[in-house]
């Protein structure tokens, strides 16, 4: 059986809700959104475990670089306190067993003396080369070196991007970086050292907000159903497409004919489907898994928001403290809940009865490439724990009495040197057959890949479609995201 529609959006991730948003607000009737899922949220959903903690899939929080953003966010969800918890960032990096206030590269006033020296000493030497350098860096190590110098290199921004990406900083390109890292200004590291002084205000998502309940999958969720419901389709799993005759093939069996799609499926995976494989063996993507733990008691750990941690003494990248986001990411005190195991399983449970909390939750994250940094999934929840002891997220004697485990395929885009070179061929290629490719994972630009970015990439594709404007997000990411300045020339209407 086959049916027919005008546009067709698969994925109802930010970026497919954000193009069906448009096309609801500019009163195109005929479009169809299917999702794999049996509801809305894609990459950004919420999981529930049975004892009631909640997880996200990653580091999801919500700041804005678009009043559209802002406006869909709030008609879905709300406004005010009753319906969003705001926080100021509080992120620290983990090593040299204590705590660096986050952005690393502007605090080693917090480090043993030997390394500030250290750091001091790339920092200079980076300056006087970058300042004779006559060619841009070719890759993103070259600009770590040429920014920060070989001390941070070498402490800090190698080994924690090989965690992060899990692809060496050779391999990637650095068109990317924008305010996606906080450069280094030699005089400011030089006179935070001598003052003894540390600073956190870097960066776009120094204040963000979190929904009270649901988890961010809540949100679009809540987006979703501002959309009218016989247009949605869930549990619809593509399984292929006949780009030339313009139709996509489901997992039922049945297959929808299109005029235009807008696909955020990897781009990978759609230039397979589409007879290139050449162009998407060129693109690089690392696998994410998220491990959760709930915990019996309070959490330990004041206002602390996420770490980052590039030593070798735990697996993940990067612990949030997710209990803290919103009280309802846990269960209430009240419910009660039988210890699991406590942080070092070999210590007896003596009480294995259901009790009362109160509740705390740590996520963790990690990445992996099948090829430069492989994971072992059998024992990663094990290592992960033992990490968390390693770190002081947890205690041995801790009672965890819930444990959360999932593997996203796709987890990041990777900047690759190849990536841009891929993307231009592949995209207008694609969109010269009515498809286009657009996300976090359908266009694989991960400098634009955040929430508010990957709606309005959706927004900006449907007003493509539609009226043939610019897409500007796609196009110019750096001046997207220049100097935290919020676009205001689109306008979300119900």
């Amino acid at each position: 059986m086959s049916r027919k529609v005008d546009i067709l959006i698969v994925g109802a991730g930010p970026t497919g809700l954000g193009a069906a948003s448009r096309l609801k607000q500019h009163k195109h009737e005929d479009w169809l959104l299917v999702d794999a899922f049996e509801e809305a949220g894609g990459l950004a959903m919420t999981d529930i475990t049975p004892e009631g903690f909640l997880f996200d899939m990653g580091g999801h929080v919500i700041f804005s670089h678009y009043d559209y953003f802002d406006q869909i966010l709030d008609a879905a969800v709300g406004t005010g306190p009753e319906h969003w918890a705001v926080h100021e960032r509080v992120s620290y990096v983990w090593m040299r067993n204590t705590w660096v206030p986050y952005p690393f590269q502007n605090n080693i006033v917090s480090l043993p003396l030997e390394d500030q020296i250290n750091c001091i000493n790339g920092l200079i030497k980076a300056t006087v080369d970058n300042a004779m350098a006559t060619t841009a860096p070719k890759n993103f190590d070259e600009w770590i070196l040429r920014v920060m110098g070989k001390g941070i290199a070498d402490i800090f921004m190698r080994p924690y991007n090989f965690k992060v990406w899990a692809v060496p900083t050779e391999k990637m390109q650095c068109s990317w970086l924008g305010e996606r890292v906080a450069t280094a200004n030699v005089s400011k590291v030089v006179e935070n050292v001598l003052r003894n002084k540390t600073e956190n205000n870097w960066g776009p998502n120094a204040v963000f907000r979190f929904p009270q309940e649901g988890g961010t999958g809540a949100i679009w969720k809540k987006v979703a159903a501002l959309l009218p419901k016989e247009k949605q389709q869930y549990n619809t799993k593509v399984t292929g497409i006949d780009a030339p005759n313009k139709t996509v093939t489901l997992s039922d069996g049945t297959s929808i004919q299109y005029n235009k799609l807008i696909s955020t499926l990897p781009l990978d995976i759609m230039l397979n489907w589409t007879g290139h494989r050449d162009l998407a063996q060129q693109l690089t993507y690392s696998s994410s898994h998220i491990i959760g733990l709930g915990l019996r008691g309070q959490n330990p750990h004041d206002n602390k928001c996420w770490m980052y941690y590039p030593e070798d003494d735990c697996p993940f990248y990067r612990c949030t403290v997710f209990s803290h986001y919103a009280a309802k990411n846990a269960p209430t005190a009240d419910v009660k809940l039988p210890t699991l195991r406590h942080g070092d399983k070999s210590l007896p449970v003596g009480d294995a009865s259901a009790r009362e909390g109160p509740y705390w939750s740590l996520m963790f994250e990690v990445s992996e490439n099948k090829t430069f940094k492989p994971v072992n999934l059998d024992t990663i929840v094990e290592e992960t724990i033992q990490g968390a002891i390693n770190t002081k997220m947890i205690q041995s004697t801790d009672e965890i009495v819930s444990i959360y485990y999932r593997r996203l395929e796709h987890g990041y885009p990777t900047p690759s040197l190849e990536r841009d070179g891929v993307l231009e061929k592949a995209l207008p290629l694609l969109q010269a057959q009515g498809i286009w490719s657009r996300g976090r994972f359908g266009s694989y630009k991960y400098e634009v890949a955040n929430q508010d970015h990957s709606c309005v990439i959706g927004v900006e594709a449907a007003d493509n479609i539609l009226f043939g404007a610019k897409e500007f997000t796609l196009l110019y990411p750096s001046l997207t995201n220049e100097g935290g300045k919020k676009n205001t020339s689109i306008v979300y209407a119900p």
